[in-house]
Parts: structure tokens; sequence; C-alpha cells
């Protein structure tokens, strides 16, 4: 098995891996269990309240 042969199967191993990577990121994007979890981010940059959040013993 040469080298050419070698690099050839992990190109398209690496392309199956990541294509399937992909596939199931946006599975779990659309996934309608997800959607009331994305809403709430979505709307995160639209909150009037930019002030960080204290902690105990914060002033």
């Amino acid at each position: 098995m040469s080298y050419d042969i070698l690099a050839h199967f992990i190109k398209i191993g690496g392309t199956v891996f990541f294509t399937g990577f992909f596939v199931l990121a946006i599975v779990y994007a659309l996934w309608p269990k997800n959607k009331k979890r994305f809403d709430s981010a979505a709307q995160i940059p639209l909150c009037d309240d930019d002030r960080p959040e204290l902690g105990d013993g914060d002033v």
C-alpha cells in the first residue's frame, strides 16, 4: 500500500466523518424538542437588561 492510496482513503474517511458530523449538528439544531431552548437563546441579544449578574458579596 503506497502513501498515495493511504492518503486517498484518509481523505475520503475525513470527508465522510465531517459530513456526518455536520448532518448530526443540523438534525440537533432542527429537532423539535430543542426549539424552546434555541428560541430563548435567540432573544438574549434583544434583552433590555444588559447589566451583568452580581454574585454573592459583589457590589
